[in-house]
């Protein structure tokens, strides 16, 4: 559960950051979101995918993906999708000085140009926080699917949206090979899933 649903005491050490989106009363709102591409390999196929159901998703693009496939990039723009800055060579904070994460995170602004900024890992230093935040809307998450685990099976990663998920869960899947497997099967069900249970669709607002 620590990493499907980040605890109350981790989300406390940045209240910087944006974890959950609360609506109304008695609302029910997801806002989907895709960490690590752009790549050709499954960005297509999620952008599809959002398509066929009427979805909007936000993406968090490391840049230097963003840098090999500028296509994809402008494609993302083009479906009506937001997005934000993942680095640009998608570096942990904690194994790297404060000076050279944050010029990863500006290499990537120059190519995304972005306000919205989600750590890879959802890990950095207070330190990276506070510099970021003047610049940044930090965006972590209310509900990681863990759909990059090769521990867990499809079904399993589909169980933990289900389990975990709530209005205004800001709900992270992965445009990866290393997910492919497991996302494939379970972001489909999941969006037919939230929307049975009466749930609605949004995008992260970029300003």
């Amino acid at each position: 559960m620590f990493i499907e649903r980040p605890p109350l005491l981790y989300r406390l050490l940045f209240p910087e950051a944006v974890w959950r989106v609360k609506g109304r009363r008695n609302s029910k709102v997801a806002y989907l979101t895709f960490d690590d591409g752009p790549i050709p390999e499954e960005t297509p196929w999620v952008l599809d995918t959002l398509d066929r159901y009427g979805v909007k998703a936000t993406f968090f693009l490391v840049g230097d993906n963003v840098r090999r496939y500028p296509e994809l990039f402008e494609e993302i723009k083009r479906r009506g999708h937001s997005y934000g800055n993942h680095s640009m060579h998608h570096l942990q904070g904690m194994k790297v000085t404060t000076r050279r994460y944050l010029y990863d995170i500006t290499e990537a602004d120059r190519l995304i140009g972005s306000q919205l900024y989600r750590p890879p890992h959802g890990i950095m230093r207070w330190k990276q926080a506070k510099a970021i935040k003047d610049h940044y809307n930090i965006i972590m998450y209310d509900l990681v699917s863990r759909d990059y685990s090769r521990k867990l099976t499809p079904e399993q990663v589909l169980a933990n949206v289900k389990r975990y998920a709530r209005d205004g869960s800001i709900i992270v899947f992965h445009d990866s090979i290393k997910a492919s497997r497991n996302m494939r099967y379970a972001m489909p069900k999941a969006i037919e899933w939230l929307r049975e249970n009466g749930y609605e669709f949004r995008t992260l607002p970029m300003e």
